[in-house]
This record gives structure tokens, sequence and C-alpha cells, in this order.
């Protein structure tokens, strides 16, 4: 098998390996770290993309989508627990009941 071959067949497995991290950044709580993972193979098969046809360039393209969507979703959640987080320890003395402990 030559080399062109070779990154043909690289190229089509990260395309698909981006479709699926693409659909388990969509997963709660645990899909982060795949949407970034998801984005950073794209970049990769993308760069392969300027040399060679990609057959499986929709996988590609949706796994992008589905990480960019679970990315900027999955952010605003942990921003927003980390936001709650550090606004509620303004040391106020309020239990979680919101009673003042008096």
């Amino acid at each position: 098998m030559n080399s062109t071959t070779a990154d043909k067949i690289k190229m089509l497995k990260g395309s698909m390996r981006c479709f699926a991290y693409g659909l388990l950044s969509l997963i709660p709580l645990l899909g982060f770290p795949f949407a970034v993972a998801a984005l950073w193979i794209s970049g990769q098969v993308r760069a392969s993309e300027k040399k060679h046809w990609n057959a499986a360039r929709p996988y590609r393209i949706s796994g992008v989508i589905c990480a960019a969507l679970g990315a900027i979703f999955w952010f605003a959640v942990i921003s927003l627990i980390v936001f709650s987080a550090v606004s509620n320890s303004d040391g106020g003395g309020r239990g979680w009941d919101g009673s003042g402990g008096d």
C-alpha cells in the first residue's frame, strides 16, 4: 500500500472519528472533552482534505456541528455552575434551605 492510499484511509477514519466524538459531545456532563477532541481531529482531517478528496466529508462536517453545539452548551452549563458556586459563597451565613440560622 502506498503512502497516498494510507493517507486517504487515515483521513476517512479521522472523519468518522470526528463524527463519533461529535455525537458523544452531546452527552450530559461528559461531553465537553469529546467536543474538544472532535474539533481537534476535524482540524487535522481538514488539513488532509487539501491534498485528497474526502468521501466522508459530510460526516466530518456533521461531527463539527455536533461538537460545536455540545461545546457551547456544556461550556454555558459549566459557567453557570461555577457562577452559582461563587455567588453562593459570599459568607452570608444562610443554609441550603434559605434560613438565616436564627
